[in-house]
């Protein structure tokens, strides 16, 4: 009984994963329909706590949020299970659209069916940033840590930079912790085993990579890493992504173009499932000189390395969350982390602008794709698709 009980509920998963679209927000209202109000796998208030634990993690907060109903359900065994069925479909098809692009370009066939498609996507960061900014940036001091963050990261490109933001946002908005009111505190039980698990990963991985720096051959060993970091650090969801990864693979390490990566992010926008899917096309480009099979090599490791760490932290913080959260330092730090992001989101948004050619065509189908997004309800696939037909007809001019 509970095998079938476990193959209902990764079939519920599947589903999820081939219909959910719209990012971490959009995720929850599809997530509490299909496991709350449909199957009753947890109750709704479950659900709301759940959702709000993964979205004070690092991590992808809809993949977090599954993962952790399957690890309610099953243990680590099911949890594993949840994690690979939710991001395979996406997974799947960010890869197979990075080997065509590649195939394209090595048949010297032009990308320029993507050209409005790359400005769309500079549209979905802005209107992500608008959307973080109005949540989180509140107080007199996130608008402080958050433009401090927005200039910082834009005038100092690189990826070691980020951490260091969001831990100096933390620890000054934990000042204020006096403003949360005091709860009743109980002594934490703490189980390490997922932690250690977690840095051991994050150091090892550090350590062989810096040891391999300069051999080709050791690449999938230092794109692990790179996605294991990342996936270790971003909270706020897959939109905070973006300039992590540009700032890292197209500024600092230059395996992708700016087309390449823009055309990646706006082509997420337009499946279901985990925008940090996006990493598995960023990981094929990377090792598209290894063939066919490099480029899905890539796309598995940078898929494995940018989920995994947000999965080895909510099995290791859900267990002890309800003691934790009643520590104000720890509630006060989550407004500098969260302004920290936001400002980093801003930024992108203006770095994703600069490569691009600066013509009124671009700055209208900017401007037009945000002002769709904020006063209509039109699905992204569907501007996504106008972006590729109007791309088409008008390649050649």
């Amino acid at each position: 009984m509970r095998n079938i009980r476990n193959f209902i509920f990764l079939k519920d998963v599947f589903i999820l994963a081939i219909t959910s679209f719209g990012g971490a927000q959009a995720h929850f209202a599809i997530i509490l329909d299909r496991m709350v109000k449909l199957r009753a796998y947890l109750t709704e208030e479950e659900l709301i706590e759940l959702h709000a634990l993964c979205n004070l993690l690092p991590g992808p907060t809809s993949t977090q949020t599954i993962t952790a109903i399957g690890f309610k359900r099953g243990g680590p065994p099911l949890a594993y299970l949840t994690l690979l069925v939710w991001i395979l479909p996406a997974v799947t098809i960010m890869t197979a659209a990075a080997i065509l692009i590649n195939s394209l370009q090595v048949k010297e066939l032009s990308l320029h069916f993507t050209r409005f498609i790359q400005p769309m996507a500079i549209a979905f960061v802005a209107y992500s940033a608008v959307l973080i900014w109005g949540k989180v940036v509140k107080s007199r001091t996130s608008i402080f840590l958050a433009i401090g963050s927005a200039v910082i990261s834009y005038f100092i490109s690189s990826p070691y930079l980020f951490p260091v933001l969001l831990l100096a946002g933390g620890v000054i908005s934990s000042t204020k912790y006096k403003r949360h009111e005091k709860e009743e505190r109980q002594k934490i039980n703490i189980v390490w085993a997922n932690f250690f698990l977690w840095g051991g990963v994050l150091i090892f991985a550090a350590l062989l990579g810096a040891a391999t720096k300069y051999q080709a051959i050791t690449l999938p060993i230092r794109l692990f890493e790179n996605f294991y970091r990342n996936g270790s650090l971003i909270f706020g969801g897959g939109q905070v992504l973006v300039p992590f990864l540009y700032t890292e693979f197209v500024e600092f390490k230059r395996y992708l173009s700016s087309e390449e990566f823009l055309s990646g992010y706006a082509l997420v926008q337009a499946i279901p499932g985990p925008t940090f899917s996006f990493s598995a096309f960023i990981g094929a480009l990377t090792m598209r000189e290894w063939g066919t099979s490099g480029e899905i090599m890539g796309a598995v490791i940078a898929s494995i390395g940018v989920f995994l760490p947000g999965t080895f932290l909510i099995f290791f913080v859900s267990r002890f969350w309800d003691q934790l959260k009643k520590y104000r330092p720890v509630k006060a730090s989550l407004e500098g982390i969260n302004a920290a992001s936001a400002g980093m989101v801003v930024a992108a948004a203006f770095l994703l602008y600069q490569p691009l050619e600066q013509n009124l065509l671009n700055i209208l189908v900017i401007i037009i794709t945000f002002l769709v997004l904020q006063f209509t309800k039109m699905p992204r696939p569907i501007i996504i698709l106008i972006g590729f037909a109007l791309g088409f007809v008008f390649k050649g001019q």
